[in-house]
């Protein structure tokens, strides 16, 4: 077997997934890439791949692939020169308890064991990441949870950190089952990337940046204790790493990049949240109202959160142009009143670490244009590190 990372093209993925696709009986009509995931030993695909059945009826079904050892459990191909695991959803042989959390008769059951009404049960998924997490909206006429799905080994430990932490902003949990499924009371709210994204920005003006700054120095003493987090500056080389691995020609400028972030030594450690970005903060009426995601909770450099909302917020305008003008001002007033509270080259040096994590992502969906995507990325960082306020010009 090659031991050289599967880099796979559109036509060699189309191949797969009609392979994939032949062994349940169906037809694979066409497909389009909804997330690659590139790391050091290992790549993750998946893939919305429209079929048609035996019967004659078409569908769209998500296909994934993986060279990770946790795919091991999957159905297994092999094209002579390296072996895939590969699965249709929700069958993720890392999250064994994604099947009965998209099934409506076995989540009625459980909601009604913890005793919630499942009258008028609805099920959406809202985001899942193959072999990793998954979280699955479950609305009824009375009430709306959310299940989150993860492997079986981490699910008790984020239900003791959610009750741990509950009472201001994290959701209760209400229970958790050996399967890898935590049920999550709904927080009231709305994402505030909705908020940079949506029409109105008369919500977004209400936000004072002084009361993210007090949601954040104010997260509980119990993610202290989850974890130990390495900053995002310590991380700056892995991800210039990974920037080489998917596109070589651009390995230098973000290994440059790496190695103009100042890691930090020494600094005092405190709760993070620890992927502190605008689709983690409810606001309502102006105010936070609700964290999501804190099972990347930890102990970690408190210049962490406020760098991480700051690059995603920076890279946000780029993904979405037409918004820019409203988001970069957003930035600015975060920018402004951050700074009295973290010191602003270290603040600036992390958010550029932030927006190199980010770059790979630009080869997640294939778009055709991805390598232009992630070179605006990398120039994003460098502005970052080189002159601290990528809003200015």
């Amino acid at each position: 077997m090659s031991e050289e990372q599967w880099q796979p093209d559109e036509a060699e993925l189309r191949e797969l997934w009609a392979a994939v696709a032949g062994a349940d009986g169906d037809t694979a009509v066409a497909s389009r890439i909804t997330h690659r995931d590139v790391q050091r030993a290992s790549t993750t695909v998946a893939a919305r791949v429209d079929v048609t059945r035996a019967d004659g009826s078409r569908a769209t079904d998500t296909y994934c692939a993986s060279t990770s050892a946790k795919a091991r459990d999957a159905l297994r191909m092999s094209d002579g020169d390296r072996e895939l695991g590969v699965w249709r959803f929700p069958h993720d042989p890392a999250l064994p308890g994604l099947a009965a959390a998209v099934d409506p008769g076995r989540m009625s059951d459980l909601l009604s064991g913890l005793g919630l009404p499942a009258d008028e049960l609805r099920l959406k998924v809202r985001s899942y990441r193959p072999l990793r997490r998954a979280v699955i909206e479950a609305r009824t006429a009375r009430t709306t949870a959310f299940v989150k799905v993860l492997r079986p080994e981490k699910v008790e430990e984020l239900h003791r950190l959610h009750r741990a932490a509950e009472g201001g902003l994290v959701a209760e949990s209400l229970g958790w089952t050996g399967s890898g499924l935590l049920v999550l009371a709904g927080i009231g709210g709305t994402p505030l990337r909705e908020l940079l994204l949506g029409g109105n920005t008369m919500e977004l003006e209400r936000i004072d940046p002084a009361e993210i700054v007090a949601t954040l120095r104010g997260l509980p003493q119990a993610f202290a204790g989850h974890a130990r987090r390495r900053s995002w500056a310590d991380q700056a080389g892995h991800y210039a790493d990974v920037v080489a691995r998917v596109h070589p020609g651009a390995a230098g400028t973000a290994h440059a990049i790496a190695g103009a972030v100042d890691v930090p030594t020494g600094a005092a450690r405190v709760p993070v949240h620890g992927d502190f970005y605008e689709t983690q903060l409810l606001v309502s009426g102006g105010s936070p109202a609700g964290l999501l995601d804190i099972d990347t909770a930890g102990s970690g450099d408190p210049h962490d959160d406020p760098a991480c909302l700051l690059g995603h917020l920076s890279v946000l305008a780029q993904v979405k142009p037409e918004r820019a003008p409203v988001i970069d001002r957003f930035t600015a007033r975060c920018l402004r009143e951050f700074d009295r509270h973290w010191d602003p080259a270290t603040l600036r040096s992390h958010a550029a670490a932030v927006v190199l994590s980010l770059a790979p992502g630009a080869h997640r969906t294939g778009g055709r244009d991805w390598p232009a995507v992630l070179e605006r990325r990398l120039e994003l960082a460098r502005t970052w590190c080189r002159t601290g306020d990528p809003l200015a010009g």
